[in-house]
C-alpha cells in the first residue's frame, strides 16, 4: 500500500491507495476518481503502518480493494459508506 500523511490546518490528512491503482482513473455512474500520484503518491508501507497512520487521521481519503477492506476491518469506515468504482472501492473519512 502506498501512504502519504500532509499536516493541515484541520489535523492530518491521510492518503493510501493499493500499489496497483497510482494513475489509473475509475468511473461509476455520474463519479469519476484518478489516483494522482500528486495526492495518492508517497511510501509503500505495511498495514501496520496504514492503521497507525489512520488512527491519528483527522481526514483519509482510501483507494483501493486491499486498503479499503483494511480500513473497514479496522473500523475507521463502515462497509456501507464504501463506493464501488469499476474494479476498485473508495472510502473516505472525516474524523470531528
Amino acid at each position: 500500500m502506498i501512504l502519504r500523511e500532509r499536516e493541515t490546518q484541520e489535523g492530518l490528512l491521510v492518503a493510501v491507495c493499493d500499489d496497483d491503482v497510482l494513475g489509473e482513473t475509475f468511473e461509476a455512474e455520474n463519479v469519476s476518481l484518478t489516483v494522482t500520484e500528486e495526492f495518492y503518491g508517497g511510501d509503500e508501507v505495511d498495514e501496520n503502518e496504514v492503521v497507525a497512520s489512520l488512527a491519528r487521521a483527522s481526514v483519509a481519503n482510501i483507494v483501493g480493494t486491499e486498503s479499503v477492506a483494511l480500513a473497514v476491518e479496522e473500523g475507521f469506515v463502515d462497509e456501507a459508506n464504501v463506493l464501488d468504482l469499476d474494479s476498485t472501492r473508495h472510502a473516505q473519512f472525516l474524523r470531528m
